[in-house]
């Protein structure tokens, strides 16, 4: 099982060149960003850990951009968005700037997608909370020709564009990994209706549990798993590797440059000690 780094970067906080660059020095092998593109004022969505939004959620760098970087001075690890909010994405953009980071990347990027839980967020890029499973659906399959075909079109309810040409294309084949976030019943049908992986939250191992089954049920195979926000805790992370993750973002806190390098140190040598103790 490989450990990545997940967290939210701030424009306050430790700086992504120097995050990416410690990723890398002590041996994790992804980089795992969230994105919020702004919060409105309004609190009526409710904070789905509960209790108040933390502030970070506040100061979030647009993840393509920060990504990029990240590619630019680094050599080895994943680069993922976990997750991007594609129901709020124009997805002849999202193709490009993904295909773009795989480029100069050589091959690393993984696009993590998923709904949204911020009802307010998502209606000010015009989505619709009611149909917005929907527009994902049309959205990931819209990327998916541009990445893959040339001329590319697509034509659905809510994406439509006609025989096109969109470079460049990425350089994994036949395209970068694609990731489905969420809890629900839908979230489980959606990565099976694209044959995609599944990036989940650090859920408790009984709902961790009955969603992998429902998956390779569902599937008839095992499904490529990832998890967003993993708590630095080797039990739990034994349990995920018994039900097939084969990786863990763990959670970095939003923090300045030299606490968040004490604290990656610190997850380096818990990572060292779980491997030692014959982990796969």
């Amino acid at each position: 099982m490989k450990f990545g780094i997940s967290t939210f970067v701030n424009d306050d906080t430790i700086d992504t060149v120097s995050l990416a660059r410690a990723i890398e020095e002590r041996g994790f092998e992804a980089l795992v960003i969230a994105e919020h593109t702004h919060i409105p004022a309004s609190r009526e969505s409710p904070y789905p850990q509960g209790g108040d939004l933390p502030p970070y959620y506040y100061r979030t760098l647009d993840p393509f951009v920060t990504l990029a970087a990240a590619a630019a001075v680094t050599s080895n690890i994943e680069l993922v968005t976990g997750i991007a909010l594609l129901i709020q994405r124009d997805p002849i953009i999202t193709a490009k700037e993904a295909a773009s980071i795989d480029l100069i990347s050589g091959g690393r990027f993984v696009l993590g997608v998923g709904a949204g839980w911020n009802i307010e967020e998502l209606r000010d890029h015009g989505t619709d909370p009611k149909t917005r499973g929907a527009l994902l659906d049309e959205r990931i399959e819209a990327i998916k020709a541009l990445w893959t075909e040339e001329p590319a079109e697509y034509h659905g309810r809510f994406v439509n564009f006609d025989a096109s040409y969109c470079r460049p294309k990425p350089v994994r084949k036949p395209h970068p990994p694609i990731l489905i976030g969420g809890n629900s019943d839908a979230t489980v049908k959606r990565v099976i209706r694209h044959d995609a992986g599944w990036i989940s939250n650090p859920l408790p191992v009984e709902q961790l549990t009955h969603r992998v089954e429902q998956l390779r049920d569902g599937a008839g195979h095992d499904v490529p798993l990832a998890m967003f926000g993993a708590p630095v805790d080797p039990d739990y992370w034994r349990t995920a590797e018994d039900l097939g993750f084969g990786q863990l973002g763990l959670l970095l806190p939003t923090r300045p440059r030299d606490e968040s390098l004490r604290l990656l140190d610190g997850y380096a040598e818990k990572v060292a000690q779980y491997r030692g103790q014959g982990a796969r």
